[in-house]
């Protein structure tokens, strides 16, 4: 059984982890039973009805009912926030009012009024069916209080914890001014499920690092298992080079994301006189579109807001060059996005601003597929980018199979 929060209709890299592994588990030979919340129910930061076409009619999919915390700030009208008010940052004395009742009175976070319903029908689904493994995946990490709820009262069950980001140590997690209080609990929360569960999986190896710091002898437990991408996913589309040198960066740009050092790049660039133009395909920030336009100069600058997944996969296929931005935080060494590894799958060069020593930075080295630079290396992206621009191709570009979703599968199977 996979207990997840987020799965079709809603939209986001949170949902393609378990929906392609959902995919590729019946062709090992196992059949997974999907335990999530209604959509009539569920507070999701956007919708994506395409990735309805990837569930199989044969998959055994149970919704339940949840109590909607967001409903307080949906009365304004405007779409729940990705990660709960950490990427539309409200600095109003209501918007830091909200994420101070949001990181203080719902713990870990809202989303937890999905967890009665869910964990009355996982009773049911153990009590009449032969599930001998639960999967619980997050964020939200509410998600992971159900297994602990799950693993007390069936033992013998095996439990798996999925991990995809840091908890207490997300990058945002300080803008809810989450109180001395509130830190304790929420710690001791991530230490019971890190404690209880069977096995942790988790997407990289500095979150594992991570982990395995919270409490003695859980790095035994730990594996990772990257997120990836899926063949199909790319099938029968063709990749194209557009006339104009085009970079296209898809998803989240919120305010936390140090683009200034790419800007930089580009004004070398457009001073050694090269044609560029720019593509952004998601939500970008009022804050950083603004910032963006005015040190584009002349280059057209174009932004697309939210699309489904097949066409951001044919935006990746019809650029010159990728965008990838890694925030500035203490544990941003542990950063995957999901996006890099469908980057990889586009077979286009890679330009990603993080930190060097950095996981993402580690995947990029062994697939040959791109390049990370430090938030100061300007000059770095402005030579690499040249050369992109002048039709050279500095990158080997091979090794992506390992991380295709079928392969990934392989690695779950073995937890079993």
């Amino acid at each position: 059984m996979i207990i997840t929060y987020y799965w079709p209709p809603s939209g986001g890299a949170g949902v393609q982890r378990w929906l392609k592994f959902s995919k590729y588990l019946p062709l090992y030979g196992w059949q997974p039973v999907i335990l999530t919340v209604d959509p009539e129910y569920a507070a999701y930061p956007v919708t994506d009805n395409s990735l309805l076409k990837n569930l199989s009619s044969e998959l055994e999919i149970h919704l339940t009912r949840a109590t909607d915390y967001f409903a307080i700030y949906k009365k304004d009208k405007t779409r729940i926030p990705a990660a709960g008010f950490a990427y539309n940052i409200d600095n109003t004395l209501k918007g830091r009012i909200l994420r101070f009742i949001r990181g203080n009175f719902f713990l870990p976070d809202p989303r937890r009024g999905w967890n009665k319903y869910a964990f009355k029908k996982a009773c049911e689904l153990i009590e009449s069916g032969n599930i001998t493994h639960v999967i619980t995946t997050s964020p939200p990490h509410s998600t992971q209080l159900i297994g602990l709820k799950i693993k007390k009262k069936y033992p013998g069950i095996n439990w798996i914890a999925d991990l995809r980001d840091p908890w207490t140590d997300i990058y945002y997690y300080n803008l809810f001014y989450p109180t001395f209080i509130s830190k304790l609990i929420d710690s001791a929360y991530e230490k019971k499920v890190l404690n209880k569960a069977d096995k942790i999986v988790t997407v990289g190896s500095s979150l594992k690092a991570l982990f395995s710091s919270k409490l003695c002898g859980a790095e035994n437990k730990i594996t990772v298992i990257t997120n990836g991408f899926d063949d199909d996913d790319f099938a029968g589309l063709d990749s194209s080079s557009p006339e104009i040198f085009t970079i296209s960066y898809t998803g989240t740009l919120s305010d936390t994301y140090p683009v200034t050092v790419f800007l930089d790049a580009l004004d070398f660039i457009r001073e050694e006189g090269y044609n560029y133009r720019l593509k952004f395909i998601g939500t970008v920030t009022p804050k950083q579109k603004d910032l963006i336009l005015s040190r584009s100069g002349a280059a057209p600058v174009e932004f697309i807001s939210y699309v489904d997944h097949p066409t951001a996969i044919k935006y990746m296929l019809e650029t010159s060059v990728l965008l990838l931005i890694i925030p500035v935080h203490k544990s941003n060494r542990s950063i995957i996005t999901g996006k890099i590894f469908e980057y990889i799958a586009s077979g286009k060069p890679i330009v990603c601003v993080g930190p060097p020593d950095g996981d993402a930075a580690e995947i990029l080295k062994e697939t040959g597929h791109g390049r990370m630079f430090s938030y100061s290396d300007s000059k770095g992206i402005q030579e690499y980018m040249t050369t992109l621009i002048l039709g050279n191709s500095p990158d080997s570009r091979t090794g992506s199979k390992v991380y295709s979703a079928s392969e990934l599968t392989k690695q779950l199977i073995s937890l079993f």
